[in-house]
C-alpha cells in the first residue's frame, strides 16, 4: 500500500525519519510518497500550505503521515493542519491518552491507571474561523453546529467505543450556556445512544469535566465533544498522561484520513537529533491499525512499551539520573527490542488484514441534510445595530420603523437586556441586538424583513441580521439575559 507522508517543519524531519526506520526495520509493507507541506510551502506563495501536487498525491492515496508544520504568524494565513482536516472533511479527532510506564506523572506514582479516549469534532464550531469586526469594538465570531456533523462524530465515537469494548462513553458540553448550539450537539448524542444500549452514555458540562478529569481520570473511558472544548480538554489530557510528546492524533474521514503528532515544531531544537518521536510513532500505531496492519502495530508497540519500561528515555522525560538518548538512539532501541513483551499493556498479536486507503473518486461535493420533519416559518429578526445612544432613545426611534407587521420586543447588549426593561449598571457597547417580532407571530417572508431593513438603515448602520425561524411550535433563538 502506498500512503502520503509529509515530513512537517522544525523537528518533523527528525522524527519522521525515526518513524519510518522503524517501520522499515519492522518490513511493515508500506510504501511512501513524499508531499510538499508546511511553512515553507507558505512561504512559497501557497496560502493553503500544501502544493496543487501533494492534494492530488493525497487525494488519490487517501492516507496522510504527517509531522508537525508550524503556521506562518502575522500573514492572514490559515493554520495547515486545519486548513487540511477540513478540506477533506476529516471530521473525528480521536486521540488516546493512556498510562506509559517510564513515563512518570502524579497518577501513575499515585498507581491511578488511565486510559482515556477523546473524539472532537473537526470541521465546525469556531475552527471556521468566520469573524467579522462590527463595530470598530465589537469583534463577532460565528460559530456553526451542524446536526449532520454532529451526527458524524458523534455515530463515529460510538461505533468505535463498541469496538473496543468501552465501559462509558461521555459527552462533554456547553448547553446549560449555549442551549441552541450545544444543545443541538448534546439531542444527537442522545439520539444515537438510543442505538447502542449496552453502553452506558451520559453526559456532563466541560468545565465540570476539567475538574473531574484533574481529580478523577480513571472513571473516564471515552468521551465526545465539539471542536473547541474537544481541542482544549485533548490538550488538559494529554498532560495528565506525560504531555503533547505522548498523544497520538488520529483524524478520520469517509474517504481521506490524516494521522499527525499533534505538539508543536519545536524550532529551538530542530536540527540537534534530539527530539522524542513517541507521540508520532503512536500515532503510527493508530495508522497501522486503520490500515489492517494489526501485527506491526502490536510488535512495535510492545517494543516501545518494553523500552520504556527499561528506562530508556529522550531529554525531555525519564530519569534524569539515567543518561538520555537521542532521536536516532531511541529509534535503534526500540528497533533492538522487537518481539520483546512489556509487563503491563502488552497488546495482542493478531495477525494483519490489510485493506486498501484508496478512496472512491468522488465527482462532486456531498451534500450533507437531514430531513426538515416540521414546516419552518420566519415570525422575526433580530437587527445588530451600531449606536452609541441609550436603549429608550433607539427604541423610540425602531418603533417608528415597526410598521404594521412588527413589534419591538426587546434590545439587548452583550446578550443582556437593556430594554424594555433593565439595569442604568449594565455597562454597554456601541452595538446593540434589537429584536422584532412578527405581530401576532403572523408569519413573514424575506422581503418583509428587507423592508424594514430598508427602513430601519435610515437611522441605524445595521451590522448584520438574523432571522427569528420557528419550526413548528419550537423556537429556534435563544432569549437575552434577563429578558
Amino acid at each position: 500500500m502506498k500512503i502520503a507522508v509529509a515530513k512537517g517543519d522544525g523537528i518533523g524531519p527528525e522524527i519522521m525519519s525515526a518513524v519510518l526506520k522503524i517501520f522499515d526495520a519492522n518490513k511493515v509493507p508500506l510504501e511512501y510518497e513524499m508531499v510538499d507541506m508546511g511553512k515553507w510551502v507558505f512561504d512559497k506563495g501557497f496560502s493553503n500550505g500544501m502544493t496543487p501536487e501533494a492534494q492530488q498525491t493525497i487525494e488519490r492515496l487517501g492516507i496522510l503521515f504527517k509531522g508537525p508544520m508550524e503556521t506562518p504568524k502575522g500573514k492572514g494565513v490559515k493554520s495547515v493542519n486545519v486548513t487540511a482536516r477540513k478540506t477533506w472533511n476529516t471530521y473525528a479527532n480521536k486521540r488516546v491518552f493512556q498510562t506509559l510506564h517510564g513515563v512518570d506523572t502524579v497518577f501513575s506514582k499515585a498507581g491511578i491507571p488511565i486510559d482515556i479516549t477523546v473524539v472532537r469534532e473537526n470541521i465546525e464550531d469556531t475552527y471556521g474561523g468566520i469573524e467579522h469586526m462590527l463595530t470598530h469594538d465589537v469583534a463577532l465570531s460565528r460559530r456553526f453546529i451542524t446536526r449532520p456533523g454532529s451526527m458524524q462524530v458523534i455515530r463515529y465515537a460510538f461505533a468505535m467505543a463498541r469496538q473496543k469494548n468501552a465501559r462509558r462513553i461521555t459527552c462533554g458540553h456547553k448547553a446549560n450556556i449555549m442551549k441552541i448550539t450545544d444543545g443541538l450537539f448534546l439531542e444527537c448524542f442522545y439520539e444515537v445512544a438510543k442505538e447502542y444500549p449496552e453502553l452506558k452514555a451520559d453526559d456532563i458540562i466541560v468545565d465540570d469535566l476539567c475538574m473531574k478529569l484533574v481529580t478523577r481520570p480513571d472513571t473516564f473511558d471515552v468521551v465526545v465533544l465539539t471542536n473547541l472544548q474537544g481541542d482544549i480538554v485533548s490538550d488538559l489530557c494529554a498532560g495528565l498522561v506525560g504531555g503533547l510528546g505522548f498523544a497520538p492524533s488520529a483524524n478520520i474521514g469517509d474517504h481521506i484520513c490524516i494521522f499527525e503528532a499533534v505538539h508543536g515544531t519545536a524550532p529551538d531544537i530542530a536540527g540537534k537529533n534530539i527530539a522524542n518521536p513517541t507521540a508520532l510513532l503512536l500515532s503510527g500505531f493508530a495508522m497501522l491499525r486503520h490500515l489492517g496492519l494489526t501485527e506491526n502495530a502490536a510488535i512495535i508497540e510492545n517494543a516501545l512499551l518494553y523500552t520504556l519500561e527499561q528506562g530508556v528515555h529522550t531529554g525531555d522525560f525519564g530519569d534524569k539520573n539515567k543518561p538520555s538518548l537521542n532521536t536516532t538512539e531511541f529509534a535503534d532501541a526500540i528497533i533492538s527490542n522487537f518481539g520483546k513483551m512489556p509487563q503491563l499493556n502488552a497488546k495482542e498479536l493478531l495477525a494483519n488484514k490489510p485493506g486498501t486507503p484508496t478512496p472512491l473518486k468522488l465527482e462532486k461535493n456531498t451534500m450533507l441534510e437531514s430531513k426538515e420533519i416540521e414546516n419552518e416559518k420566519i415570525i422575526g429578526v433580530d437587527m445588530f445595530i451600531e449606536s452609541n445612544e441609550q436603549p429608550d432613545v433607539i427604541a423610540k426611534k425602531c418603533q417608528r420603523h415597526a410598521g404594521v407587521k412588527f413589534n419591538l420586543v426587546n434590545i439587548s447588549n452583550r446578550g443582556t437586556q437593556v430594554w424594555p426593561t433593565g439595569s442604568v449598571y449594565t455597562n454597554l457597547v456601541n452595538q446593540y441586538n434589537v429584536r422584532f417580532e412578527s405581530i401576532d407571530t403572523y408569519p413573514l417572508n424575506q422581503q418583509d424583513v428587507i423592508g424594514l431593513y430598508v427602513s430601519l438603515s435610515g437611522d441605524f448602520k445595521i451590522c448584520s441580521l438574523e432571522l427569528l425561524n420557528m419550526w413548528g411550535e419550537k423556537k429556534s433563538y435563544s432569549s437575552a439575559a434577563g429578558q
